[in-house]
């Protein structure tokens, strides 16, 4: 029993995960607690929920951040808040009041926008003003107006470190990277298809990855753009946004060589001089993920990529060899190029380091 409680809840994880999401607690613990004391005891409201609530929905845990989200956010609460107002006005509140006002407010959601979690927030506060009675009529909507101004100026003035977000997201690819590529060059020295299989299943499952990474630079660069605290990140955000764009190419191509891999190691041979230079290129590689926390690697990076790019001419390293072994080498190629674009080299300058062929 507890060996299977452990396997679902793994605690672990559990603390990972808050310890991970203290900068959204605090900034959302922050906002909403203003906007209610705002609405409360500067406007005298006697129940400001929908103060907290639009915030607290507005900021949300999720990864993406960015102000255009959470204004779309507040402005699909806003909707629901307007619309039910409007029907307790002219109808009362009541169970067929809240049908019909879930009914409207859906609707007009879902014309104002294609995005389901529009729509759902703007029922949500719907459900919220219909089913609690309030005093005087529109008091909420300004109620949610003090939320969306206290979720806005905290997404400006309370950002999430979101530097540190992208930089976690930039090492769990690069591990993840690194730990395909490694699978993939003990299938081809062992010569074991069974191996290269597993290699591509963790190639393909690379793309999460490199969306998370993509995710979070979004959000940190539309906040480094309104946040006084963080526009000197903008600059290592470009440079992580660069060094992300070239590793989606580089995971592709890696997944290519792993088909070719798969392919090539049905008669179960070794094959020694391909997985020598891809573990040369994923010493590069290593210490361009190195690089995300210390600048000062990516001219080492592009050194060693540099090096197995100028060999890289399937026929000078594998004379002899069927025109399978020399495709997998040849694929080598346009991963380099990805691995020394992603470390700051154009990509014309990167083509030009390998040999013609």
């Amino acid at each position: 029993m507890t060996t299977g409680w452990r396997r679902h809840i793994r605690p672990r994880r559990g603390f990972d995960r808050s310890r991970e999401s203290i900068p959204a607690i605090v900034q959302i613990t922050v906002a909403a607690s203003v906007a209610y004391a705002f609405a409360h005891l500067v406007l005298g409201h006697a129940a400001p929920l929908l103060a907290a609530t639009v915030t607290i929905s507005s900021l949300g845990l999720v990864r993406d951040a960015r102000p255009r989200r959470v204004l779309e956010t507040v402005i699909g609460m806003l909707v629901g808040v307007l619309v039910s107002e409007l029907i307790v006005v002219a109808l009362g509140s009541g169970t067929w009041q809240l049908a019909v006002a879930l009914i409207t407010t859906l609707i007009i959601a879902r014309f104002l926008s294609a995005q389901p979690s529009f729509a759902i927030a703007a029922a949500i506060q719907s459900v919220i003003v219909i089913a609690i009675p309030g005093s005087m009529p529109f008091i909420r909507l300004v109620d949610g107006l003090v939320g969306a101004v206290a979720a806005l100026l905290a997404t400006a003035l309370l950002p999430r470190r979101p530097l540190r977000e992208a930089t976690r997201a930039a090492d769990a690819l690069f591990a993840a990277f690194d730990g395909a590529a490694t699978t993939v060059i003990q299938a081809m020295r062992r010569g074991d298809r069974v191996r290269a299989d597993r290699g591509l299943e963790k190639a393909r499952s690379l793309q999460p990855l490199v969306d998370d990474w993509r995710t979070s630079l979004d959000s940190g660069l539309a906040v480094a753009r309104i946040s006084p605290f963080l526009r000197r990140q903008g600059a290592e955000l470009q440079r992580q946004e660069r060094m992300r764009a070239a590793l989606d190419l580089a995971t592709r191509n890696l997944r290519v060589i792993a088909r070719r891999v798969v392919y090539s190691l049905d008669d179960r041979e070794p094959r020694p001089i391909a997985a020598d230079l891809l573990a040369h290129i994923m010493r590069g590689a290593d210490t361009l993920g190195q690089s995300v926390h210390d600048i000062a690697l990516e001219p080492v990076a592009l050194e060693t990529l540099r090096a197995v790019a100028a060999r890289l001419d399937p026929r000078d390293l594998a004379p002899e060899s069927s025109l399978g072994d020399q495709n997998i080498i040849a694929a080598l190629r346009p991963l380099v190029v990805d691995l020394l674009t992603a470390a700051g080299m154009p990509v014309a300058e990167a083509r030009a380091t390998m040999p013609r062929i």
